[in-house]
């Protein structure tokens, strides 16, 4: 910390830090994890302080070329401690030399889509964000590193796994912490996902911590990943399935599953549309089915409704489910629980919404299938085709059975 504060910070090994008045305490070296004396090592702290980073002519030629796209997401940033606001870098040049470790793993290239924050995303700037990172992988890029705000980072590698089929791995990557305060988790989540960036993985994925501490980052399949926390680090869990992959980053070293999508297993490919007019409803007691006439006198042509255990709602709504069946609406039902598989041939209700024509959205988030349900009526508008696409497993978003070890 700048001496202008008057405190003198403390880095644990577990990544956060303590902080202590600078007046207060007293710091005596007892030992040294590194071979020198006191002095040297101060000395050599002084110059690794000093050195910069050269991203283009002071890199190795041989290394991956990564290219990172930000959307508002911070993978490196600093104090203006005139203002006592955060900026983001941007630039490959200032990424580097925010977090030098990376220059180790891969050479760069930076851009900037977007810079919001990630509640301010729309379906438009996901179908450009696809593009962009279609045309990087065209122009040669070994992997993809989109820079990410976490709240809606689901939503985004949920729509980009549908319209991007990559032969490369396409990472999107955040930070619950943001680079101000100690206790960041910036560093860490970019370092691990730059490795990845050049691993055999080839499909979307979101890297984010995978405990509290500074130790490993999990890798999540773009279409099963959720944020299930507000600010812990390790917010971000798989839902339904084991993460598909670990990096350990201290040792740079990655583990892949053996159910991850190969590098170069896919051509590259883009379907960039997706219909905005879809709706994500939320079932809850004494809930009015007004709502879904709302959406079906405004021309919605896709619900997905967040049903109650097996995918349930009350029999007070099934008119007004069926009447937007009959307007060519389609409606897919999912399970606030999150984890297990919606089932409607259990209870009456269930089956009355399977009689209306209601798609089981299986163990699909209800996010993904909002996302997925956007993307399929781009494609189609037939409704046995819309009905088939949605049962059908296009990026990892159904899955055939789960295991108890997997929940929760």
């Amino acid at each position: 910390m700048p001496s202008t504060t008057g405190q003198t910070v403390i880095k644990l090994d577990n990544g956060y830090n303590i902080g202590f008045r600078s007046e207060e305490i007293q710091i005596t070296i007892l030992e040294s994890k590194q071979e020198g004396s006191a002095e040297a090592l101060s000395q050599e702290s002084k110059q690794q302080e000093s050195k910069q980073i050269e991203p283009s002519g002071g890199l190795p030629q041989d290394l991956p070329k990564v290219s990172i796209i930000s959307t508002g997401g911070t993978i490196a940033s600093k104090i203006d401690y005139r203002t006592g606001a955060v900026t983001s870098q941007f630039t490959a040049e200032d990424i580097l030399n925010a977090i030098p470790e990376l220059a180790e793993i891969a050479e760069y290239n930076a851009q900037v889509a977007y810079s919001i924050l990630s509640e301010n995303m729309k379906t438009e700037y996901w179908v450009e964000l696809a593009r962009k990172t279609h045309e990087e992988i065209k122009n040669g890029a070994d992997g993809i590193m989109i820079t990410h705000g976490t709240d809606t980072m689901g939503y985004t590698s949920a729509a980009l796994s549908f319209m991007l089929e990559t032969p490369v791995p396409v990472i999107m990557v955040g930070s619950q912490r943001s680079a101000d305060r100690p206790s960041s988790d910036n560093v860490v989540n970019a370092v691990c996902a730059a490795i990845t960036c050049t691993s055999d993985l080839g499909e979307v994925a979101v890297v984010m911590h995978s405990g509290t501490s500074d130790t490993t980052c999990h890798i999540h399949r773009g279409t099963k990943v959720r944020k299930m926390h507000t600010s812990r680090r390790d917010a971000f869990k798989s839902i339904n399935v084991p993460p598909i992959g670990e990096v350990d980053y201290k040792t740079r070293r990655i583990t892949l599953a053996e159910n991850h999508v190969k590098r170069g297993e896919r051509e590259l490919g883009l379907h960039d549309k997706l219909e905005s007019r879809c709706a994500l409803i939320k079932f809850y007691p004494s809930a009015s089915p007004d709502i879904i006439d709302f959406y079906v006198s405004k021309g919605y042509p896709g619900i997905v409704i967040e049903g109650t255990g097996l995918g349930h709602v009350s029999t007070e709504w099934l008119c007004s489910i069926e009447d937007a069946v009959k307007n060519d609406v389609t409606v897919v039902t999912t399970s606030q629980c999150l984890y297990g598989r919606v089932c409607d041939r259990v209870y009456d209700t269930g089956r009355d919404m399977l009689r209306i024509g209601v798609i089981e959205g299986e163990d699909m988030l209800p996010e993904t299938a909002l996302v997925k349900l956007m993307w399929t009526l781009a494609q189609t508008q037939d409704g046995d085709e819309i009905a088939r696409v949605m049962r059908t497993n296009i990026a990892g978003e159904i899955t055939g059975s789960t295991r108890d070890e997997w929940l929760l």
